[in-house]
């Protein structure tokens, strides 16, 4: 972190005036979302720049909720509160219903939305919804191999195989373990994390999105993607996924190995950015017309100001310092300004880009995506005071 791999320099950090103005623009665009995103869910990312609404059975569904709830937070407008807890009463008919919850996102899902319901009110049905999503977390852990799967009926051998996306799904299991006194949540988690940070981190702190083991044996077989651009490049989004989850889970978990590859892994990062600091939507481009995804420069932004919390008062103003270069770069140039325009925060995200060589379908190419607009907003939120997190 002593030579960053360039001038981060040429674009100016946030002050205090522009990240009020940042997320007075959020709250505002929150405000306008209440009438259509009350007593529905936003889709997992919007369609030429506008969510439609949907029924709340995607993986994304907690972070509308946990906008709401920053915006609750800024303001105390009971409104927000309200409208909050209306999206945690649908979250928890769901995890009692078990609707479209064959997957391991329940951080997700229920961290930003129900656990802080709990955390900020002490509603007792968002801890229970947590509570839920845990035991539901970990019912997906598979002794052979010590993972979480991800997706799809347990135990199917086309689906044995974790995503490095669950970094940031742990986080539940170490609250879970903390309101219950239960340590097995706590030990699943930490046994998950180690697989993880053994398998889906290459040698060079580059990742694989997906990792599959082998469901007789447990043992490795293969690092592959799913929305990345190839089973060798690294989905910048998967990277921002390893470096948040590191950072938060360095919170919960301070381990020097954490540290270490919070560092490398961000390193990594870095070096592949394009001069605004806002990364092509795989780390294999540098340059040239592919989309952008801005929703990871979020998710990056929030891991470097969780982890300037943690860290020595030198180090930590560095990685404040890049954060709010991050952030206002988004805020300059990705930030949605025309709320005709658009229903989001943030503009240019990716959320699956198809390609000859992976196995996604295709679909929120260069639109706003629902974590993007959250962590955002977090980000924001982060940097403007000091902030007691949801995970």
């Amino acid at each position: 972190m002593n030579h960053l791999p360039f001038d981060t320099t040429a674009i100016a950090p946030m002050n205090a005036d522009e990240t009020g103005a940042a997320i007075a623009n959020v709250i505002a665009q929150v405000r306008r979302n209440l009438t259509d995103f009350t007593h529905a869910s936003q889709n997992h990312s919007s369609v030429n720049n506008i969510y439609p609404a949907v029924a709340n059975d995607q993986w994304t569904a907690g972070f509308w909720p946990g906008s709401i709830w920053l915006a609750f937070e800024a303001t105390g407008d009971a409104d927000f509160r309200d409208a909050a807890q209306i999206q945690v009463q649908s979250l928890l008919h769901r995890i009692e219903n078990r609707i479209a919850t064959d997957h391991h996102d329940m951080g997700f899902m229920y961290s930003p939305s129900c656990v802080a319901a709990w955390k900020l009110l002490g509603d007792g049905d968002g801890r229970k919804a947590g509570l839920l999503a845990a035991d539901q977390l970990v019912e997906r852990f598979h002794e052979k191999g010590a993972f979480i799967q991800a997706w799809g009926a347990k135990g199917a051998p086309e689906n044995y195989r974790f995503i490095i996306d669950c970094l940031l799904n742990l986080p539940l299991l170490y609250w879970a373990s903390d309101e219950t006194g239960n340590d097995q949540y706590r030990d699943l988690a930490r046994r998950h994390m180690a697989t993880s940070l053994r398998y889906s981190v290459r040698p060079d702190f580059s990742t694989y999105h997906t990792f599959y083991m082998d469901p007789e044996t447990g043992d490795p077989v293969r690092g592959s993607t799913q929305q990345g651009f190839s089973d060798d490049s690294s989905w910048a989004r998967g990277q921002a996924w390893a470096i948040a989850g590191t950072a938060f889970l360095y919170r919960l978990d301070p381990t020097p190995a954490l540290l270490e590859v919070f560092d490398n892994l961000l390193a990594y990062y870095l070096a592949r950015l394009p001069a605004d600091l806002v990364p092509y939507w795989d780390l294999i481009f540098t340059s040239g017309d592919e989309p952008r995804d801005s929703s990871s420069a979020a998710v990056v932004a929030c891991g470097l100001l969780e982890m300037a919390g943690l860290t020595t008062p030198k180090r930590a103003t560095t990685l404040r310092g890049l954060a709010a270069r991050m952030l206002a770069s988004l805020s300059r140039s990705y930030a949605v300004t025309d709320p005709q325009a658009s229903n989001g925060f943030l503009l240019h995200a990716t959320y699956s880009k198809k390609t000859p060589f992976n196995g996604c379908r295709g679909e929120g190419v260069d639109e706003c995506v629902a974590w993007g607009d959250y962590f955002y907003f977090e980000g924001l939120t982060r940097l403007s005071r000091t902030w007691t997190p949801y995970w």
